[in-house]
């Protein structure tokens, strides 16, 4: 860690402790006596109050009704925060006019040097989803779905929902723990279990029109939910390998109850698996197809006989 992170995360530390020990800091940032010692006084210096407790058990605390100092950033920083800002622009994001404001904020905390350099990367830099017609740092326009906020805000504190969806002219209910909410392809998703019907079910937010805790008396317990699921997957009929190749076509299009494990650090090479259900023809000839479309760059492991069989079938009509 460089000595300007180092005095930043020192200071965060400091600021929520009633009080610390030098040999406190050693332990938890790895450093020696002597420059715990040094980062002290620096930090000190920039204006943190802080009082030394004389003792065998002495050590520091910072004195009441004081005020932590500006957090300082590096130009690095600076350049990573807004350009995570760039390349998530546009792409429905919950919170947006609370992004909008610290990006402003942030931008009043540099100096105009600073600020050029950020223009001119917004110039320079376009991401997926980026009008290059009007590439503005603050025009974060493309607002979720009205429900995703009020999502989040009811799983902080409860994952047993009652999911009421829009589907075709009617309504319809699902009690689900929740598991994950995720974005892909443009559209954020509820990964649940159906405490219902006992199963892992997809749900998109966008068809999402209420949601509300469920009731107490009827839910399973995370235990016995996590068993379920394994009994679940252990029914895993399909087993991929991808390449970088195929894992590109993957993220263009996939089924929605299919997810990538990757299996390398730099996400070069995947491993895919998942339950096909033999007895719907239609799922089937989607899985044939849908495999095709993943290319050469990928290998089948395993797979059932009706895949194989459609696969042959779909060969022999591109090459009679």
């Amino acid at each position: 860690m460089k000595k300007t992170e180092r005095i930043n995360t020192l200071m965060r530390y400091i600021n929520n402790r009633a009080s610390f020990t030098i040999s406190e800091l050693m332990r938890e940032f790895n450093i020696s006596r002597s420059t715990a010692i040094r980062d002290i006084r620096e930090i000190e210096a920039m204006g943190m109050p802080l009082v030394a407790e004389v003792g065998r058990d002495g050590g520091y605390f910072v004195m009441s009704n004081s005020v932590l100092p500006s957090v300082r950033f590096t130009d690095n920083e600076i350049k990573a925060l807004f350009i995570a800002f760039m390349a998530t622009r546009n792409q429905q994001l919950p919170y947006l006019q609370s992004r909008q404001s610290l990006a402003e904020k942030l931008l009043g905390l540099i100096s105009e040097n600073q600020q050029e350099d950020l223009v001119h990367l917004n110039q320079i830099l376009l991401f997926q989803g980026t009008n290059p017609h009007n590439p503005d740092l603050l025009e974060l326009s493309d607002l979720p779905h009205p429900m995703l906020e009020q999502l989040i805000r009811l799983l902080l504190s409860d994952s047993y929902l009652l999911a009421t969806m829009s589907e075709g002219k009617g309504m319809q209910s699902y009690p689900i723990y929740l598991l994950h909410l995720y974005h892909d392809k443009g559209l954020w998703l509820i990964e649940g279990f159906d405490l219902k019907e006992e199963k892992r079910r997809i749900l998109p937010v966008d068809n999402l029109t209420l949601v509300e805790p469920y009731a107490p008396k009827k839910r399973l317990s995370r235990k016995k939910i996590l068993e379920k699921l394994s009994k679940e997957e252990e029914a895993v009929n399909l087993v991929l390998e991808l390449g970088p190749k195929a894992i590109a076509q993957f993220k263009k299009y996939h089924p929605l109850k299919v997810s990538l494990s990757y299996m390398d650090p730099y996400q070069t090479t995947a491993r895919l698996q998942a339950f096909i259900n033999v007895n719907s023809p239609g799922e089937v000839t989607e899985m044939v197809h849908w495999l095709l479309f993943l290319g050469g760059d990928m290998k089948v492991r395993e797979a059932p006989d009706e895949v194989w069989a459609g696969i042959r079938e779909r060969l022999d009509l591109l090459c009679p």
